[in-house]
């Protein structure tokens, strides 16, 4: 449908082959996310942005490698809800393909605890929300929001000890506070600042992380 993207999707193709070597399924959900990003970012409009994931699903099921396969069972978990049930077809019909180690755990997350950081009434709040695959460490999405409740920044977080230690002690440094913070109310937050038809134009920062972030506001109550 967009023939003048027909080289990105190739190079898309080529990348998707390292995919199934990444080592578990958040590595590529996130990489995932990044290429998504990338059309998103580049797209006019909606209709220009589901045609180029149509676009892409088509080009990935003719090539039909291992990458291809991995590649699209990730958009059929975290992808846009419009080419999820594409993605998942296109893949089912790649059944003799050889799977990624790691295809079953796509998507498939269970929340944590979720925290409130603020540093200022002028700063907004920074949502921390924490989630674990099957078998893995905890992860954590992290939004900041304005004031008004757009989204600033997103950032998905590997090592949450690690940042919750260092917010602890900026806390202590009283140049922030932490708090727990209500799963639902920050799902509220979550889908309405990051919904396609936003108000305000998403920043380019957010992008490589929107689809990934989506997904897993999708999760909170």
């Amino acid at each position: 449908m967009l023939p003048g993207l027909r080289a990105v999707y190739a190079a898309y193709v080529r990348e998707a082959a390292a995919l199934p070597s990444l080592p578990g399924p958040l590595e590529a959900e996130a990489w995932t996310s990044a290429r998504l990003g990338d059309l998103e970012s580049a797209a006019p409009h909606a209709q220009g942005r589901r045609a180029a994931l149509g676009d892409l699903i088509t080009c990935l099921a003719a090539d039909g490698g291992p990458g291809s396969r991995a590649f699209l069972r990730a958009l059929a978990a975290i992808g846009p809800a419009e080419g999820r049930r594409a993605a998942g077809r296109a893949a089912d019909r790649l059944g003799d393909v050889p799977a990624a180690p790691w295809e079953s755990a796509l998507g498939q997350v269970v929340l944590g605890p979720v925290w409130l950081i603020q540093e200022g009434p002028l700063d907004g709040d920074r949502l921390i929300c924490e989630f674990r695959h099957r078998d893995a460490g905890p992860h954590a999405l992290a939004v900041r929001l304005s004031p008004g409740g757009a989204p600033v920044e997103i950032v998905l977080v590997g090592d949450v000890p690690a940042l919750m230690a260092a917010a602890r002690q900026a806390m202590r440094a009283e140049l922030c506070t932490v708090q727990p913070y209500a799963p639902e109310t920050a799902g509220h937050r979550l889908r309405a600042a990051l919904r396609p038809d936003g108000p305000e134009p998403m920043p380019t920062a957010c992008y490589p992380a929107l689809a990934l972030a989506r997904h897993r506001a999708a999760v909170l109550p």
